[in-house]
C-alpha cells in the first residue's frame, strides 16, 4: 500500500470510530437525562457557551480581515439558507459515518 492510501484508509476508519463514538456518547447522555441518572446545569452550559463565544470572537477580531469577512458572509448564508444548510450537514455527517 502506498502512503497515501494508507493514511486515507487509516483516517476513513478513524472517522468512522469517531462518529460512532460522538453519536453514542450522545444517545446514552440523552437517555441518562431522561431517565433520571443525569442532571444538566443548562444555565452552566449557556453561560460556558457565551464565554466561549465571546473568547472566539476575540480571536477572530485579531486574524485578518478577509477571514473575518468570510466568516460574516458564510454566517450570513447559513442563517438565510438554513434548511439547504442543514442538508448538507447532515448529508456531510451519514457520509462520515458510512
Amino acid at each position: 500500500l502506498s502512503s497515501p492510501r494508507c493514511s486515507g484508509y487509516l483516517f476513513q476508519r478513524v472517522g468512522k470510530i469517531a462518529a460512532t463514538a460522538v453519536g453514542g456518547g450522545f444517545l446514552l447522555l440523552q437517555i441518562a437525562n431522561h431517565s433520571g441518572y443525569v442532571q444538566v446545569d443548562w444555565k452552566k452550559v449557556e453561560k460556558d457557551v457565551n464565554k466561549a463565544k465571546k473568547h472566539l470572537k476575540k480571536k477572530a477580531n485579531r486574524a485578518a480581515p478577509e477571514i473575518n469577512s468570510f466568516i460574516e458572509e458564510s454566517t450570513e448564508f447559513v442563517k438565510r439558507n438554513v434548511v439547504l444548510s442543514s442538508g448538507f450537514i447532515g448529508g456531510f455527517l451519514l457520509g462520515l459515518a458510512s
